[in-house]
């Protein structure tokens, strides 16, 4: 029974992608929207079903659907486990991914491939499903895959766009880049281990491990971990998340949120005995995830583009997760990105109502005074916003102060730039809110006319993310720690806890006045002051330098877009012609040759007896001579 069960979970999605490719748009857009929905669903409740029974019984749910490859020792399957880590994630994933669907059969309404949107987000389910339920690095990366080729789809769905088709083929690129170091990981494990089970590299590792230390983990982990920045948006690999705003909100909100960008920290934290072998790796690790986390949060700082602060808010704060795996703090890690799932699906969602109410504009700059005429909209990005300032008591507040204190009992320069990010996060988040909520709307006469409030299907959703977002730090709380001993199985012995002393409340109350002191910082400029950004060609300085991203897009393009568009013109325009002078002259050759030995076939017999007769007599004088 389980094991058709395990199948209802991860096909469902994929019947409803098959539904809505085929039959979607003669069904009609109310039942594609239903039919995708209801698919995320089922396999929710698949999700529960499976959680709860793993709570009963504590023993993890393993299928083999059938012996996939077999080279010499090399022996993979195709394999599902649903053990503590992949069912937490499926049901976050699923969860979220449900309310996703369910917002964007309202928010997609009015356009006219809406079969198509559903018939995509339910593939990109399926394959964020697969990635989390495989047994083995191979069906990883089958869903790794997949949900790469989900989001080229997804973010150029508005394909009559260009710059959304370049921003769609910017991160179906930049993810190969990372895929390739992944692939390369895969491959030297496999080749050590004689397998990609997770639990046969965890004991075949431990076996090598207790004779000596092969060089060759660190270089597979750190493959892997390249894997993980081109998947989870860290540097160098980042700049290709930003421009996914190009996609519908939906599709950022199951991007940012629930699925693709948690990929990363979710096989970092499955391959956490391989990381574990490799200090040096997992310093690589935390350094980058920190300053990941500054630099985004230093560009976020200027953005207008209400999608484009939330994007570089999610580069940040997965940087934070990454510090906290590069400190092998895998839990902390994993409970950030719960409560993260939680407050910024909530803030995309909502920032999906605005765009909505103001007929497709996204520039800050034309906003303001909307809490009056959208309260649910406003009162729920609120909460979220206070989440992810870090504000007591509010999910964010528990889930970034456990990085923060890791991150100052293993390195005080990395807990000081996290604490300066988050400063930064509590600036640019309210600013936000004040620009977009408060003071006068600064739109035109027609957009404030029809200002109104979002239907219910989205701003249902947007109330069940918030109440999320404020509880969803009980999961973990000092003292009780459920999330921590529910892991316990798959990081045995590795999680961090923190009862409360005095240090612990020392670090709680820096970080809260920091937050403190952000949200007061953007309240005196764009509230006591009314401060509303400039136009674009009107800011200058250190201002112009963050608000372009420090040209790292610029510099990506100087030093390897325009030297392959170059050498590629190179072998178009030279190479080319030269090479193709010389298959062409060959090609020359053997055709003249044929012109001339077709002449001999003449079609005349009495040529041909004669030919026959002189071959006959060659033949015979040879044989005579050599004797």
């Amino acid at each position: 029974m389980d094991n058709n069960l395990v199948l209802l979970l991860l096909l469902t999605p994929f019947v409803g992608f098959l539904f809505n490719i085929f039959f979607g748009k003669k069904a009609g857009k109310g039942i594609a929207g239903a039919i995708g929905t209801g698919a995320v669903v089922v396999s929710f409740a698949m999700s529960v079903y499976f959680f709860m029974q793993l709570n009963a019984t504590g023993k993890p749910v393993s299928v083999t659907l059938l012996d996939w490859i077999q080279i010499g020792k090399l022996k993979v399957d195709l394999g599902i486990l649903l053990d503590q880590l992949s069912l937490l994630w499926l049901l976050f994933v699923t969860g979220i991914g449900s309310l996703i669907h369910l917002y964007s059969i309202s928010y997609m309404h009015d356009d006219e491939n809406m079969h198509k949107f559903f018939a995509y987000l339910n593939l990109f389910v399926f394959f964020m499903i697969t990635l989390v339920v495989g047994s083995n690095l191979l069906v990883m990366f089958i869903g790794w895959e997949g949900v790469g080729l989900c989001s080229y789809l997804l973010i150029g769905f508005w394909h009559k766009n260009q710059d959304y088709n370049d921003a769609a083929k910017k991160a179906f690129i930049m993810n190969r880049v990372g895929d390739l170091g992944f692939l390369i990981g895969i491959f030297i494990l496999a080749g050590m281990s004689n397998t990609l089970d997770y639990s046969g590299m965890k004991s075949m590792i431990e076996i090598n491990n207790a004779t000596h230390t092969s060089i060759w983990y660190s270089v597979a982990a750190l493959c892997l971990f390249i894997g993980a920045t081109g998947k989870s948006a860290q540097l160098p690999l980042y700049t290709w998340l930003p421009d996914a705003m190009a996609g519908p909100t939906p599709v950022s909100a199951l991007i940012h949120a629930a699925t693709m960008v948690t990929a990363g920290i979710f096989m970092i934290t499955r391959m956490n005995f391989l990381f574990d072998l490799t200090p040096e790796v997992q310093n690589i690790i935390a350094i980058v995830g920190a300053i990941t986390a500054l630099l985004a949060a230093s560009i976020g700082l200027l953005q207008n583009d209400i999608k484009k602060v939330l994007a570089y808010s999610t580069v940040s704060q997965l940087g934070l997760m990454f510090l906290a795996l590069g400190l092998g703090a895998y839990n902390v890690a994993v409970f950030h990105v719960i409560t993260h799932a939680f407050f910024k699906a909530c803030l995309f969602l909502g920032s999906g109502s605005v765009i909505h109410a103001l007929h497709g504009e996204q520039d800050m700059r034309k906003m303001g005074g909307l809490r009056k005429a959208m309260p649910i909209t406003f009162a729920t990005m609120l909460i979220s916003t206070l989440a992810i300032a870090g504000i007591f008591p509010f999910a964010g507040f528990w889930s970034k102060d456990e990085i923060l204190m890791v991150a100052f009992e293993h390195n005080k320069a990395l807990w000081i730039i996290g604490s300066i990010a988050s400063i930064m996060t509590a600036f640019y988040m309210f600013r936000l809110m004040y620009l977009t909520f408060f003071r006068d709307f600064r739109g035109t006469e027609e957009q404030k006319h029809h200002l109104h409030e979002s239907p219910s299907l989205i701003t249902l959703p947007l109330i069940i993310l918030a109440a999320l977002a404020t509880v969803g730090g009980l999961i973990n709380l000092p003292g009780s720690n459920w999330l921590n001993h529910f892991l316990e199985p798959i990081l045995a012995g590795k999680h961090e806890e923190h009862a409360l002393g005095s240090q612990e409340y020392m670090l709680m109350g820096i970080a809260l006045t920091g937050a403190i002191i952000g949200i007061f910082w953007a309240y005196a400029k764009y509230i006591k002051q009314g401060f509303v950004p400039k136009q674009d060609s009107e800011i200058v300085g250190v201002s112009k330098t963050i608000y372009n991203k420090y040209y790292v897009d610029e510099l990506y393009t100087f030093l390897i877009v325009k030297p392959l568009n170059s050498l590629s013109n190179f072998f178009r325009t030279t190479l080319e012609p030269a090479l193709g002078g010389i298959v062409y002259g060959f090609g020359s050759v053997a055709n003249g040759l044929s012109n001339q030995g077709k002449k001999v076939q003449s079609g005349s017999i009495g040529l041909y007896l004669f030919a026959f007769v002189i071959g006959v007599l060659a033949i015979v004088s040879y044989l005579f001579l050599a004797q």
